[in-house]
């Protein structure tokens, strides 16, 4: 049955968006055509089926959740060459599949035929490019060239980044990329960067003005918008205004699913799964989403629910509200060891679950924990900076933290604090700093040279989240210069010469952020930096050898002097051996380094 799970979970995916929409609606459509064949429980418990069948899952999940940006600029080509492999193993496993023996009407065997030859075909078809695409990507990232709003618009629309919603999950989608890739990818986060807050801006001109009734100032032969199906409640086919999740996993309106279990059922509507528990989770995230959509879109929601709304809100955390009041007093007039027990208690509290942060945070504990940061109790400095941590997992909660000025109080317990203290401080700032703007404070208070000293003298875990804040900070170009003058690569280069500290993913991560950048190359480059780099080309592990690989061609790149260098270190065998056994990303940097080589060699 493993086949026709991923075929089902193939059925079920959105759909596609981007500019590989139409790769990505054609392997859907013709897995769906399989779905007869996969009746047959010979075909359906075929392993190469199933496990082809789970890759194409894999690709469509990763490319409808990845960003379309990346995919437009730089990812087209391998995700072309992964689109030709899924559809080759499909293929391959049809052919092991002897379905004109199987117990089928013939219509159904014709039919699994001509997509059996349809993945033949796709396997060695090549997708042709858009260069009209490809003109108005090199126009808009030009610095040189001026903003034309119409060809951002088409851009906009060639990528399907036309609201504030998408708008919302690409920036996620970028900045997930970034860190799941250990540096930056293919070193164009900037570029990337740039030409979202573009489009962005250009979605933000186009919309309607805030306040503006809907309808209002529109033709009335502009039709209303489509409302997505993941924002409308399966019961009532409604745009959701109070989403909640229940315990299988699906989202309802509040009110229309509170009807269903009052009326005594104990099943998912959806799913007929039977219900572990009838506790309702706000969804927040999907109701952050609606609103954005909504302001994008000119609707106004209701709100005749706020207010019971968050009286359940309070209800449903683990305190009631009498008891968050007792807990704030605590934290605010309490003596030493009250302040300390309390703030323990809400460390464990935002721990928990999304509601407990949200109600937390709601009641006004954030400028009170902010303040005992500079705590002479040790212990209740920890709890009030780890509490601190846990809120701040909740997007709102970020803006209130930074806002309540807590950013040098964090700083200040990252250079003086407990280790423990200074570790969650450092996990902290790296929290906070998935906010774009966040970055540049956190960087300009002062935060690079001491998570420079628990990189260096920190425990192994404490090592981990300086590493983790610091290269989440340095995609801000201004916070690379600062680590550079803070002496890191000194640092980084000491765990690359003596990998036992079992830190030399993490320095290698860093050294490929800091070497796009100029000062940043020019401190690596006297550091003697190519028997080590060397060394892990040889014998690394794949993103090791991977980002080595980054960091050698950006310290080659126009510098004959360093790829004479890197080929006296005898990079020249190391990075054949790459060229054709490393990553895909390895083997481009590494076939781009023996270019150079080979240039240097002809000069």
């Amino acid at each position: 049955m493993a086949a026709a799970t991923a075929a089902a979970e193939i059925a079920a995916l959105p759909e596609p968006r981007g500019p590989l929409r139409r790769l990505c609606g054609d392997l859907s459509r013709r897995v769906r055509l399989l779905a007869p064949l996969l009746d047959d429980p010979s075909a359906s418990a075929s392993p190469p089926l199933a496990d082809a069948l789970r890759a194409a899952r894999d690709l469509l999940h990763s490319v409808h959740h990845g960003s379309k940006i990346y995919q437009a600029m730089r990812g087209r080509d391998s995700l072309l060459r992964e689109f030709a492999a899924v559809n080759e193993q499909i293929q391959a496993a049809l052919d092991q599949l002897p379905y004109n023996d199987f117990d089928m009407p013939e219509e159904v065997q014709e039919q699994v035929a001509l997509v059996h030859s349809q993945f033949k075909r796709a396997a060695t078809r090549a997708e042709p490019a858009d260069p009209q695409l490809a003109r108005d990507l090199a126009w808009a990232l030009s610095d040189d060239k001026p903003s034309v709003p119409a060809l951002l618009m088409r851009v906009s629309e060639k990528l399907q980044l036309e609201t504030m919603t998408d708008m919302k999950r690409e920036s996620v989608a970028l900045h997930e990329m970034v860190i799941s890739s250990g540096g930056e990818p293919d070193g164009c986060v900037e570029e990337m960067s740039s030409l979202l807050k573009k489009l962005n801006d250009c979605v933000i001109t186009q919309a309607p003005a805030a306040g503006e009734a809907p309808g209002m100032g529109r033709s009335p032969s502009v039709k209303s918008p489509i409302i997505p199906d993941e924002f409308r409640c399966p019961i009532s086919l409604e745009l959701m205004q109070d989403p909640v999740i229940v315990s299988s996993g699906q989202t309802y309106e509040r009110s229309c699913i509170q009807k269903w279990l009052d009326s005594g059922h104990k099943t998912c509507p959806k799913t007929q799964l039977a219900l572990t528990h009838t506790s309702l989770t706000p969804n927040f995230v999907l109701k952050s989403l609606i609103a954005q959509w909504c302001e994008a879109n000119g609707i106004e929601l209701p709100k005749n629910k706020a207010n019971s709304h968050d009286k359940k809100a309070v209800k449903s955390s683990d305190y009631d509200n009498a008891g968050l009041i007792s807990l704030m007093n605590r934290l605010r007039a309490g003596n030493q060891d009250e302040q300390r027990a309390a703030a323990g208690e809400i460390r464990l509290l935002a721990k928990r679950n999304v509601n407990n942060r949200i109600c937390i945070a709601e009641a006004g504990a954030i400028p009170l924990l902010v303040n005992l940061l500079s705590s002479s109790d040790p212990r209740t400095q920890e709890h009030a900076v780890t509490a601190l941590l846990n809120l701040s997992i909740h997007e709102n909660n970020k803006a209130s933290i930074v806002d309540s000025n807590a950013i040098p109080k964090i700083v200040e317990v990252l250079k003086t604090g407990s280790m423990e203290a200074r570790e969650n401080a450092a996990a902290t700032l790296f929290s906070l700093s998935v906010v774009d703007e966040n970055k540049v404070t956190i960087g300009a208070a002062g935060a690079i040279p001491p998570l420079i000293n628990l990189l260096c003298d920190g425990s192994p875990r404490g090592k981990k989240d300086a590493a983790t804040a610091i290269f989440n900070l340095c995609i801000y170009q201004g916070n690379k210069v600062r680590a550079v003058k803070a002496g890191i690569i000194t640092h980084l280069m000491n765990f690359l010469v003596d990998p036992t500290g079992g830190m030399i993913d993490e320095a290698l991560t860093l050294l490929s952020i800091l070497a796009g950048n100029q000062e940043g190359k020019a401190v690596i480059t006297q550091s003697e930096p190519m028997p080590p780099l060397i060394e892990v080309v040889r014998t690394g592990s794949p993103r090791n050898r991977e980002n080595a690989a980054a960091i050698l061609l950006s310290l080659c790149s126009a510098d004959a002097e360093q790829t004479m260098a890197a080929k006296v270190a005898g990079g020249e065998d190391a990075l054949k051996e790459l060229s054709e056994t490393g990553t895909d990303r390895a083997k481009r940097k590494a076939s781009s380094l023996l270019e150079l080589m080979r240039q240097s060699e002809d000069a």
